[in-house]
């Protein structure tokens, strides 16, 4: 892989720093450069900082940008700020250097020539950030040997959250770069790579532009509303929550009108160019002001009616805002109870109502459009749909859809409709097909069918179970083997939430990794590692008072637990996403966790009003106990960070901030490729193999005591004394510090892990017993946030 150590990063804006961001994330030390400000003072002693003001100001503003741009607050010492005129020389430091500077061509031209051409290093790396110039425009700035390092490397805003990036070569640049820098982009930044055409808008922006427009026209049609919309074209259509709108909004409408302006103004030749041309009622929202959250308002805000704040949305007929009001189709509804988004579009689809036909509108004119535009703006299939999954969070890319509602039907209802259709589209079966363990693509150019390539590391459980990897399943969980001894167990209930037949699988996996392998990795695909236990089954227990039932399913949680822990062969722990609760305490147990930087994790029991009862608390009281006895230190300090995570619900906001937490060791590794984590996991547990000594249960384990639980119930009284705190909070609250102290014992009182486990079952029942706690469930199940009472 190309050694890159130091990146510039040319103009410090809000992209520009957010890009200097994530290359911090990664542990490369970054040059930030811009301007110099016309009213600094000339170069001179003292004068360094005032004279880079733009860059220091964008580095600063770093610490309080939402969403956050840095795993860790600490990692922004990577980035050195400096300016344009005292800082080109230092440019020859640099390993690729990245030119994120104002989206017009005779600033970037004139940037390249003065600045970037004299200092850069002979075998650096040059790429421009353009979302939607002229790669080979550009290009003609740079001597022929610059240009052959010379490419686009488009990230998506936020850097750091949105893991696609396209990549434009121009005509010079040398193919070896470009995979060396694809190969970096991937494994150091974690990113999804696509490969675009030189056209304007390159791919992601070119579709999801068009599939606005698209939506826009037939909402005027048929005279839905933007609430109406975005309720058809969120996750019903397999979009994210955003719809349209809100996400026009979040993007910045007047980041919308330059992206279809440029498209209009470049694509000519563009048979639905007319299309692209920015309505009306849309230019009038910029003039006014309304440019989204970034301004005063945009498709939606909060506006303040008698006292209370609400929800408004824009009405585009009258340019006036109204009370939002929840659209309620039969169609929507439906399709949101399925969890697999093919079928959900295809329940979406074949509803009566006018949700279901605008649907169908919309997604057919934006199909038909992409399938139109393959050969201009990609090589082939894959990378438009990466493109529209990474770049846009689709959960599907256009020929995934287009697969999911059957090309022939997709053609067949598009003839009913009298529209025209390009006619190799007739004659395509599918545009993908998986056989022993490989994916395959449709390539229409060749009307056959090639393997698509998978980067090194690169592991997929459906792959590997559709060539007969998957050797246990149940309805809730398979062990996978992945190669080399070490098995895979996998989740794969709703949110891959754990129930009995998970629990069963842990044991059953294990077992089998004991007598046939060298180790076992705990992963999932999807959107989250998992929610954590099953709150739904917990909630009915309750309702049915099956107290006997609830404490055996909290020991066979504990039990599997601590087969995990004391396993006679490693196991690592690959979450990723969210991985609450008892995902959580699972990953815990495990020998190692090598996790996705964007993981989420937390010990959220209380939100529910419950404790940690999968050994979490239990955990955290060993682990604060054995911290203090290593460091000769008091263990009141380490104590009380693992109660306050318990006490408080903390959720690391990365998989670096695990650290901090406690909830992750030194040791413990974070990849960021999301595609190599399972991987790296799996390396980790084959070394840990290599000298393996398996545990045994802890005895001996000398209790904090009731003294220290007295003093964190002091502090609860003052908390709930001044408001800070719901009596109920602080009710719970006291049940967890009684646990993780060890009980009603003195400080000393040597206990075990079992008994441990034993406080955690019976404050869990305790728990359970109260209606306040069965409050907070139910509001959890039904609205998906925690319920304060």
């Amino acid at each position: 892989m190309r050694q890159i150590n130091k990146v510039a990063v040319l103009g410090a804006g809000v992209m520009g720093a957010a890009i200097a961001a994530h290359l911090a994330n990664a542990g490369i030390e970054v040059l930030l450069l811009d301007l110099v400000p016309p009213d600094a003072p000339p170069r001179g002693e003292g004068a360094d900082r005032e004279r880079s003001r733009i860059a220091t100001n964008a580095l600063s503003a770093l610490a309080s940008a939402k969403p956050a741009p840095l795993y860790a607050p600490a990692y922004a010492e990577y980035i050195h700020p400096g300016n344009f005129e005292d800082d080109a020389a230092r440019l020859k430091e640099c390993d690729w250097v990245i030119e994120v500077v104002l989206e017009n061509l005779e600033v970037k031209l004139k940037l390249f020539a003065e600045l970037v051409v004299p200092n850069l290093k002979p075998d650096a790396v040059l790429s421009t950030n353009t979302s939607g110039l002229s790669v080979n425009e550009l290009a003609r700035a740079l001597p022929e040997e610059v240009r052959r390092r010379f490419m686009v490397t488009h990230f998506f805003n936020p850097p750091r959250y949105m893991r696609l990036m396209e990549m434009v070569p121009c005509a010079e640049t040398d193919p070896k770069v470009l995979a060396a820098m694809a190969q970096f982009l991937g494994k150091r930044l974690g990113k999804g790579v696509v490969y675009g055409k030189d056209t304007p808008n390159f791919i992601a922006n070119r579709i999801g532009t068009y599939a606005g427009s698209a939506a826009w026209r037939h909402m005027t049609s048929m005279g839905l509303t933007v609430e109406e919309v975005d309720a058809v074209t969120g996750p019903a259509l397999a979009r994210p929550k955003t719809g349209t709108f809100a996400l026009w909004d979040l993007v910045g409408i007047d980041t919308v009108v330059r992206v279809l302006d440029n498209s209009y103004a470049l694509l000519s030749g563009d048979d639905e160019r007319e299309l692209l041309r920015v309505p009306e009622e849309i230019r009038r929202m910029v003039a006014d002001g309304l440019t989204g959250k970034k301004g005063k308002g945009g498709f939606y805000r909060r506006e303040t009616v008698e006292g209370e704040s609400v929800k408004v949305c824009y009405d585009y007929h009258s340019g006036s805002y109204n009370p939002c009001v929840r659209p309620k189709f039969a169609s929507v509804a439906a399709a949101k109870q399925i969890d697999d988004p093919a079928q959900r579009v295809r329940t979406l689809l074949s509803g009566g109502d006018r949700a279901a036909q605008f649907a169908w509108l919309t997604l057919r004119d934006t199909l038909i459009y992409v399938v139109k535009r393959l050969a201009e703006i990609a090589d082939d299939v894959v990378n438009v749909d990466n493109a529209m999954k990474w770049g846009y969070n689709w959960e599907l890319g256009p020929f995934e859809l287009l697969d999911a509602l059957g090309v022939a039907e997709f053609v067949s209802r598009c003839e009913r409709d009298g529209v025209a259709l390009p006619d190799w589209l007739k004659e395509v079966q599918s545009f993908y097909r998986v056989e022993g363990g490989k994916k395959f693509q449709y390539l229409p150019e060749k009307h056959d069918f090639a393997e698509i390539p998978r980067p090194e590391g690169s592991v997929s459980l459906t792959l590997l179970n559709s060539a007969g990897g998957e050797v246990e399943r149940n309805s809730a969980a398979s062990l996978i083997d992945i190669g080399d001894g070490v098995f895979c167990l996998e989740f794969h209930s709703k949110l891959n939430t754990m129930g009995g037949e998970t629990l069963a699988m842990i044991q059953k996996g294990i077992r089998r990794a004991e007598a046939d392998g060298v180790g076992m990795v705990i992963a999932n695909e999807g959107g989250a590692f998992s929610a954590g236990a099953n709150l739904m089954l917990v909630a009915m227990a309750i309702a049915e008072g099956a107290w006997d039932d609830l404490a055996l399913t909290v020991k066979a949680f504990q039990k599997a637990m601590m087969s995990i822990k004391y396993s006679k062969v490693p196991v690592v722990a690959a979450p990723h996403g969210l991985a609450m609760g008892g995902a959580c305490e699972t990953c815990l147990h495990a020998d190692a966790i090598n996790a996705h930087a964007e993981t989420y994790m937390g010990l959220v029991e209380i939100g529910v009003g419950l404790i940690p009862a999968g050994g979490g608390t239990k955990e955290m009281a060993i682990r604060a106990v054995r911290l203090a006895e290593e460091n000769g230190a008091d263990v009141q300090p380490f104590l009380f960070r693992n109660y306050q995570n318990i006490a408080m619900g903390k959720v690391s906001s990365s998989a670096a901030e695990l650290l901090t937490l406690g909830l992750m060791r030194q040791g413990d590794g974070i990849t960021l490729d999301l595609d190599r984590r399972i991987h790296d996991a799996k390396l980790k547990a084959i070394a840990l193999a290599a000298n393996y000594r398996p545990g045994r249960p802890s005895t001996g384990i000398k209790a904090p005591g009731k003294s220290v639980a007295s003093s964190i119930k002091v502090q609860l009284w003052n908390l709930e004394r001044g408001g800070f705190i719901s009596s109920y909070d602080s009710y719970l609250a006291s049940g967890i510090a009684d646990v993780i102290t060890g009980g009603d014992v003195p400080g000393g009182t040597l206990i075990t892990e079992e008994y441990l486990l034993e406080l955690e079952r019976e404050m869990f029942l305790k728990f359970c017993g109260q209606k306040k706690t069965l409050e907070r469930i139910q509001h959890m199940l039904k609205k998906g946030r925690p319920l304060r009472n």
